[in-house]
């Protein structure tokens, strides 16, 4: 039977399947983070670090206070590996199986595979390969720049690139990372149990498993949502939809308002039986980061949130709106504003350059008190206890204030 819901309601079973629904309910443990990331499948890297780097903060959104040296581990003891998912992804090592056609087929990958450029220095590559093998495991830093400094984020020396290409075609695959820099070792060390002939699911089942596993991390899945979670290619999806949904592993369902499909994750059962009686409430308010899943893929924000976001970062800043590293602000199961922060670690200050708050959203006492706790917890988790509102609305600049 088709269940009908509002668009509050399929929001609310969204941020469920996400792990956003309600705050922590007992302080983070280690084994929290792999439970967050295998909720969410993925988990995206990016090393701007204004605030604390993404994946860091996508876990603190779900876990609240907790110690990120615990992602570091479970990617040092090989609970996570890396690779290209979404964007460049941590995921849970259980999953290399999904992502393994990508290595040994990189060609449909674009700019990741510079093939080209293999071809120009394969013997430089091969050189690069042989000397991990042989002597261990290498950063890119290991290599001394003999042109002089670079001068982009893109201006790599020959031997990053080298790796680079290794690590897309899964030769050498990131072993840790020291100060957050990749630490590469082969392939054959950090997986010493895989065997391709042995292991190797047909490409078919891989790609029906990430959609699998994109239906769970969604929550509510439309045909259209469901190639960006792990980049498959744009098509149709609605047969095997349906076919999941046949099968038991996603309820049929239809949001107000709504022309096509919608389909909700079986995990999700006693959550679908709250929101049919309108008893699915949210209570969580908290900072996402930029590459957080909530987000990552704008339509959908759009669509399931009515908001309209991008990554600034990467915007000439005469043209940013916005700001340089806009943080979306989730209260009470709604995206309700966006900040412009950046925390000063030296001078134990988190600054808040801008809050603004979407249209059509009133700075009523709740939501200032709702953000103000939020806005603390954030800062003492950086170890920048001082807060600093520079521009936002002024009923919350006063509630930090009598704080």
């Amino acid at each position: 039977m088709t269940q009908h819901l509002s668009l509050p309601q399929a929001r609310l079973l969204h941020l469920a399947a996400q792990g956003l629904l309600a705050p922590p309910r007992r302080k983070a443990a280690p084994l929290d983070v792999m439970s967050a990331i295998r909720r969410m499948a993925l988990l995206q890297i990016d090393t701007i670090s204004v605030v604390a780097r993404s994946p860091y903060l996508v876990l603190y959104s779900r876990l609240g206070h907790y110690d990120p040296a615990w992602l570091d581990a479970a990617l040092a003891s090989g609970q996570l590996f890396e690779y290209w998912a979404h964007e460049a992804c941590f995921v849970p090592r259980e999953d290399y199986r999904l992502l393994r056609h990508r290595m040994r087929d990189p060609a449909q990958m674009g700019w990741k595979y510079p093939q080209r450029w293999l071809e120009q220095h394969q013997d430089a590559v091969n050189t690069i390969l042989e000397q991990v093998r042989q002597h261990g495991p290498v950063r890119s830093a290991d290599f001394k720049r003999s042109a002089g400094k670079g001068d982009g984020w893109w201006d790599w020396k020959p031997e990053k690139r080298h790796l680079e290409v290794l690590f897309t075609l899964g030769q050498l695959m990131v072993k840790e990372r020291r100060s957050f820099q990749r630490v590469y070792d082969v392939a054959e060390r950090v997986m010493p149990d895989w065997d391709d002939a042995r292991d190797l699911p047909s490409l078919a089942e891989a790609q029906r498993d990430m959609v699998r596993h994109s239906c769970r991390a969604l929550g509510v899945v439309k045909a259209g949502w469901v190639a960006d979670y792990y980049r498959l290619k744009r098509g149709k999806y609605d047969a095997l939809l349906h076919q999941l949904a046949d099968a038991g592993e996603l309820i049929p369902a239809r949001i107000e308002g709504w022309q096509h499909d919608v389909f909700v994750h079986h995990s999700l059962q006693a959550e679908l039986a709250l929101a049919a009686e309108n008893k699915l409430k949210s209570g969580h308010s908290t900072a996402l980061s930029p590459f957080d899943p909530l987000v990552w893929d704008r339509k959908r924000a759009s669509e399931l949130f009515g908001f309209d976001y991008r990554i600034e970062c990467y915007t000439p800043a005469a043209k940013r709106q916005f700001g340089y590293f806009v943080l979306p602000l989730l209260s009470r199961g709604r995206l309700v504003g966006r900040m412009d922060a950046k925390a000063h670690r030296q001078q134990g200050v988190f600054e808040i350059k801008a809050l603004y708050l979407e249209a059509g959203i009133k700075p009523t006492a709740q939501l200032c008190q709702d953000l103000a706790a939020m806005l603390r917890k954030l800062a003492a988790w950086h170890g920048t206890p001082q807060l600093v509102l520079q521009q936002g609305p002024s009923e919350l600049s006063a509630v930090l204030h009598a704080a």
